[in-house]
């Protein structure tokens, strides 16, 4: 309003207003300067000791990511290691618990007088059970033909016989037999006999099983155990899975023997 009010006359004097410059502190520059004298190193040379940094980064870094590579390997074998010593306590153990011992005479679906002898050289996955079972055999065999399938789809050296025990002579001849276990797999083995022999092969696993009473029309259920008996190709008792665990866990506990077997007959 001032430069409005005095007119053209003013504007001359505009020009002559110049900024102000602000001299660079004194102190600055010393410093500046005292550091590069002391260094020894000019901006150039600076420069090129950053550019030097990349490689030493690198190095340490893949020298860092191999220490941690030879740790993670050691880490992996110390636990494989004592994996495998816990699957041979719990090899020896079983093997002292003398389950399946001796030998056993048991007629097939197909009417053939079997003994254990007739699966050496195989791998054996035996459940005990009875064909009038309404839920829990059918399950189980059902997960023990999985388990046969997953083997099956990667073969080793000795195959896998399924096989199927009665635990009701009394109804399942053979004929009940072989109607029962072509449901299942076209391998699976029904094995019968005397109530003599199932009892004797029952003792000898020691499987538990009880006839309940009969209803109006005579029909029972038989109380038994629920396991699935691995046995090796010489013969012997070798392992066992519960109801609870899964086909896919019953794979990986029937490869780690497979993988780890060696004949004691041989």
């Amino acid at each position: 309003m001032l430069l409005l009010a005095r007119g053209p006359n003013a504007w001359p004097r505009l020009s002559q207003l110049k900024p102000q410059i602000f001299p660079r502190p004194l102190g600055s520059e010393i410093l500046h300067q005292r550091a590069l004298h002391s260094s020894g190193k000019g901006p150039a040379e600076t420069g090129r000791q950053g550019l030097h940094g990349g490689p030493r980064l690198r190095t340490r870094l893949l020298i860092t990511a191999l220490f941690g590579a030879g740790l993670g390997g050691a880490w992996l074998a110390a636990r494989a290691e004592k994996e495998r010593q816990r699957q041979q306590r719990r090899a020896e153990a079983l093997r002292q618990a003398a389950v399946g011992q001796g030998d056993f005479s048991l007629l097939d679906h197909h009417g053939q007088i079997r003994c254990k002898a007739d699966f050496r050289g195989q791998w054996v996955l035996m459940y005990f059970g009875f064909t009038h079972c309404p839920d829990i055999c059918p399950d189980e065999l059902e997960k023990l033909v999985q388990v046969v399938q997953q083997l099956e789809a990667h073969p080793g050296p000795h195959p896998v016989q399924p096989i199927f025990i009665t635990v009701d002579p009394a109804r399942d001849d053979t004929a009940a037999m072989a109607r029962y276990v072509r449901d299942f797999h076209p391998r699976l083995l029904g094995l019968t006999g005397s109530a003599e022999q199932v009892a004797q092969v029952s003792r000898s696993y020691r499987v538990y099983y009880s006839a309940g009473p009969k209803d109006a029309d005579q029909d029972y259920i038989v109380d038994h155990s629920i396991a699935i008996y691995l046995l090796s190709p010489d013969g012997l008792f070798t392992d066992y899975y519960g109801r609870g665990r899964s086909a896919e866990q019953i794979v990986g506990s029937v490869r780690q023997h497979m993988a780890a077997f060696q004949s004691v007959l041989s």
